[in-house]
């Protein structure tokens, strides 16, 4: 592969990762905010050994080239004779360059109604014990609290109170919607989502945020796994995707 090559790919890469990373909020499309040091620290790195690598050649050689050449011309020309050429980089290796080109100029979308309808919800872990709910009203909660109240806590707790959850729209390919939130352990590739069936409201564009405030929708027998995890909205407002958009917490304010 041509120096020239290797050093505008190793630019590029770096210029992308900072790009994402650092310049803007990209990387948090595709990884936990906690990985952001590491990507910066990459691209960095990458920036680094591309200008090293341009400045160790910058000027004319004496070494490698012209012995290549002249060993060429002492075997009478062998590297013509076989059909090989090495002095410029095989024609797959540019595709290297799409890559970090996309991370300059395009950003495939955030996760969001697309994966989570073509994935089994989160398992919710089981639980043993539940703190007192606080007398606030709407109470806040998570989709994930919300899932264990319904279908594990036996002092029913959870029982005509108004809730406040937030996520994006799913919308069911039978009708209706659900709410839905995609949890990353590391990056992309290991997502998972936790979804609440909402009941009482029109169906929104999907991946649009909102604020859903209802009650629990009854059916089976509340802290049992017969219970439906869904809620009858009373109110339903579109709000910013929030900075903690991949994780099943209570918002932090939208950057």
């Amino acid at each position: 592969m041509k120096r020239p090559f290797q050093v505008i790919l190793l630019v590029l890469g770096g210029l992308g990762l900072l790009h994402a990373s650092l310049f803007t909020d990209l990387c948090l499309r595709y990884v936990k905010e906690g990985m952001r040091p590491m990507l910066i620290a990459s691209g960095v790195l990458l920036l680094v050994l591309g200008v090293a690598e341009a400045w160790s050649h910058r000027g004319p050689q004496t070494g490698d080239e012209p012995a290549e050449h002249e060993e060429g011309e002492g075997h009478g020309g062998d590297g013509d004779s076989h059909g090989h050429d090495h002095s410029t980089p095989p024609r797959v290796a540019w595709l290297l360059f799409l890559p970090a080109l996309s991370l300059l100029f395009y950003a495939p979308p955030a996760l969001g109604a697309y994966t989570a309808s073509r994935q089994a919800p989160k398992v919710v872990a089981e639980r043993e014990h539940f703190d007192p709910l606080p007398a606030t009203s709407p109470l806040p909660i998570t989709l994930t609290d919300f899932t264990s109240r319904v279908q594990q806590d036996r002092e029913q707790a959870i029982k005509g109170r108004s809730v406040r959850m937030t996520g994006f729209v799913t919308p069911d390919k039978r009708g209706g919607w659900y709410l839905t939130r995609i949890i990353l352990n590391c990056c992309a590739a290991d997502a998972q989502s936790v979804t609440v069936r909402i009941y009482g409201a029109g169906v929104l564009p999907a991946d649009t945020w909102v604020s859903v405030t209802g009650t629990w929708h009854p059916g089976g027998t509340l802290g049992t796994k017969s219970a439906p995890v869904a809620l009858d909205a009373r109110t339903v407002k579109k709000v910013a995707r929030p900075t903690n958009g991949y994780t099943d917490a209570l918002p932090l304010t939208a950057s």
